[in-house]
């Protein structure tokens, strides 16, 4: 790679986002990519979104406005799909189309920090050893993953907001679509890229701000999708990652409860092994994958 040349695509999948919300990230987004060129991190900056709303977010008049207002900073680029293909197939859709030598996943309402994209950068310039993925520091509550307070290392990366090289996406084979739908796409990712010998590096000086819904007593407001695909995740991540004593343990706890989305994750999970289609084991001798005390990794605090 010709490192006087170096091209970046931004990428989100929108699925009913407020467009105010989208426009707010986007105008981050032109600021950060402004301070990148102007200091010659990257050469180029482009975003893509790939919309799996019914009804488009966005008409083409207003991309063209959008377009037009950061044109000389950024190449604007949206795909409506009209179908909702979760998270692991959108971004596979998105990144499969890119020509840019590395790719920023990031949720489409983040705000990112004048200088974040530059620092997310910094460990694929800096470091000695392969580095895979560079995430950045969400706020007002900060991801409680486990991280190396001197390297940086972590176990996995959050797709809220992470950077990596595009070749590293092709080595992988990219998002595991086929199991993940909406949760644990990326905990699956980041254990993929280690297992290729890669690091995932935490860079708390690449601030984004990452907005959360929460009740009047300060906890997580998860919608019934949001309950069911992390409860489904949860028993397929700890299958494929080869640890059916975790795997059964939860079996058995979805099928005693009485909450449906344990129910209806318990008999998805069947069906799948019944019709040959659960995902193919790795990492049987356990050098990757984590899970512990419930988490996927090692935490720091509780949230």
């Amino acid at each position: 790679m010709n490192h006087s040349l170096i091209s970046l695509q931004v990428q989100s999948v929108l699925y009913h986002t407020e467009p105010e919300n989208v426009k707010r990230s986007l105008q981050s987004i032109a600021e950060a990519a402004n301070y990148a060129l102007t200091h010659k991190t990257f050469t180029k900056v482009s975003v893509c979104y790939g919309d799996c709303s019914s009804i488009p977010v966005f008409t083409d008049v207003e991309i063209d406005e959008l377009s037009e207002r950061y044109r000389g900073i950024l190449e604007l680029q949206y795909i409506f799909w009209g179908e909702n293909h979760g998270t692991a197939k959108g971004h596979n859709l998105l990144a499969k189309q890119c020509h840019s030598d590395y790719i920023l996943v990031q949720n489409p309402d983040i705000v990112t920090a004048y200088d974040a994209i530059c620092l997310l950068f910094e460990p694929f310039r800096m470091s000695k050893s392969a580095v895979g993925m560079s995430e950045a520091r969400q706020m007002p509550i900060e991801h409680p993953k486990y991280y190396d307070s001197e390297t940086g290392e972590t176990s996995w990366s959050s797709t809220a907001c992470t950077m990596f090289p595009k070749k590293v996406f092709d080595e992988v084979g990219g998002f595991d679509e086929g199991t993940f739908f909406l949760y644990c796409d990326d905990v699956d990712f980041s254990w993929m890229v280690r297992l290729k010998g890669y690091k995932i590096i935490y860079q708390p000086a690449a601030v984004v701000f990452h907005d959360k819904s929460l009740s009047q007593s300060a906890e997580w407001e998860p919608t019934s999708a949001e309950k069911y695909f992390s409860a489904e995740a949860g028993l397929l991540l700890p299958y494929k990652w080869s640890r059916k004593d975790l795997t059964d343990k939860i079996l058995s706890f979805f099928k005693k409860s009485s909450e449906p989305h344990f129910l209806k994750a318990a008999a998805e999970f069947e069906r799948r092994k019944a019709e040959g289609r659960l995902p193919k084991q790795v990492d049987k001798l356990h050098k990757v994958s984590e899970f512990i005390d419930g988490n996927y990794g090692k935490m720091r605090f509780t949230l």
